[in-house]
């Protein structure tokens, strides 16, 4: 919605949507859990809309400076390809989506295991522990279902699937997607896309287009936050 005032990132064009379902086929789905203390979801990422189990798609994976609980990471990096779409959810279900995935492969694919190969279930975290109380293990198989379900070419973004409980620079985290056109040297154009579960950094680290702004944010808040001390210290009292 505020996009818009927001500055652009590099030289490139954005397509048509400016998220990652620009890139041809892809289709991403969340199922969002916002009660009380359960503030938690499930992000997916589908490559195409056929069966990814027998029409895998190439892959690779970098990790820097991360520890990750992740499921399937070492698979893409050695065979380099997915079998499954790509779920994010909150660190303590990790398993959960990754038994999830196993059996929505073994539903289409009754063979799988037996007379044809294991499947290799891609499931990524953040822990969301600050707003969401984890220990819940709220995310159950029928939530990863759902978000498949609604995966569309219309990305909502922030505070929404696994993003629903992070926090990132001492702000409210979230889902991100972005996209650009690049061109190709027999005078096409290629899409790039890309999506992020945003739960990390510190505030006065926050830089937006070459703008320093978290050291001026933080100087904002601070005062905010004198003003509301120094208010409470004039109300009068109750008693």
């Amino acid at each position: 919605m505020f996009r818009h005032l927001l500055p652009h990132i590099g030289s490139l064009p954005p397509g048509p949507r400016n998220a990652i379902t620009d890139v041809a086929g892809v289709t991403v789905g969340h199922c969002t859990l916002a009660a009380q203390e359960v503030q938690t979801g499930v992000t997916v990422v589908c490559p195409h809309g056929g069966d990814l189990f027998r029409d895998r798609v190439p892959a690779a994976a970098v990790v820097l400076n991360g520890f990750g609980k992740s499921v399937g990471l070492v698979q893409v990096e050695e065979l380099g390809l997915l079998e499954t779409p790509i779920a994010l959810t909150n660190t303590f279900s990790v398993a959960t989506v990754a038994t999830a995935q196993i059996r929505q492969c073994i539903a289409a694919n009754p063979e799988t295991g037996r007379s044809l190969a294991t499947v290799n279930p891609l499931v990524f975290e953040c822990n969301d522990g600050f707003l969401n109380d984890i220990q819940r293990m709220a995310i159950t198989e029928q939530h990863y279902l759902q978000a498949c379900a609604q995966a569309g070419l219309d990305v909502e973004e922030g505070s929404v699937g696994a993003g629903r409980g992070m926090s990132s620079f001492g702000l409210k985290g979230g889902i991100g997607t972005a996209s650009r056109r690049v061109p190709a040297a027999n005078g096409g154009e290629h899409s790039i896309g890309a999506l992020v579960l945003a739960n990390y950094g510190r505030l006065p680290q926050l830089v937006m287009a070459g703008q320093a702004l978290g050291a001026r944010l933080a100087d904002k808040l601070t005062d905010a936050l004198h003003l509301d001390a120094t208010e409470s210290e004039k109300a009068p009292s109750s008693c």
